[in-house]
């Protein structure tokens, strides 16, 4: 992170759980995947997480959770570090985001559910403009690569109601 994650706003989101976490985006109960923020500054964001371990992880199928997963462990900190933008900046978060577009996405591993410790869970922005944001991310057990990526991330897109 930048030197802007020693400013005290952004510092205090350092540090924080799941349940700050929870607050800020749209998933809750086992779908908030994330478990705490490593750190935090404009640029982008930094989380734990060791719910892969979770025997009733909502996202296992026939017991295993595949390394794709990650890409949602990713779109839960993206959706966090909008918040806490939106927060920083005095404006409303944004209602829903939707992902809209994931590119050049690399699984180095099979699964999650086997990766020992916890996951470090990165996303760095790298372009936004009010209604959509492009993020780099990547998902690490120590010094091990697990999943990387790029997404682009529309925001506040309204949802079609059926008849």
């Amino acid at each position: 992170m930048s030197d802007a994650v020693t400013s005290p706003w952004w510092a205090q989101a350092s540090g924080q759980g799941h349940d700050w976490i929870a607050a800020r985006v749209p998933h809750q109960g086992a779908m908030c995947l994330l478990g705490r923020v490593l750190d935090a500054s404009p640029e982008g964001i930094r989380c734990a997480a060791d719910s892969h371990h979770a025997p009733d992880h909502p996202m296992r199928q026939h017991g295993r959770l595949g390394a794709a997963c990650g890409v949602e462990y990713a779109a839960q900190a993206m959706a966090l570090h909008g918040a806490l933008l939106a927060e920083q900046r005095g404006v409303p978060r944004p209602r829903r985001g939707l992902l809209v577009s994931v590119r050049g996405v690399t699984l180095h591993v099979p699964r999650l559910d086997d990766v020992a410790g916890e996951i470090t869970v990165a996303a760095r922005c790298e372009a936004e403009n009010g209604d959509h944001c492009q993020y780099a991310f990547s998902l690490h057990a120590g010094d091990q690569l697990l999943v990387e990526g790029r997404a682009t991330v529309m925001l506040d897109v309204p949802v079609p109601v059926s008849p």
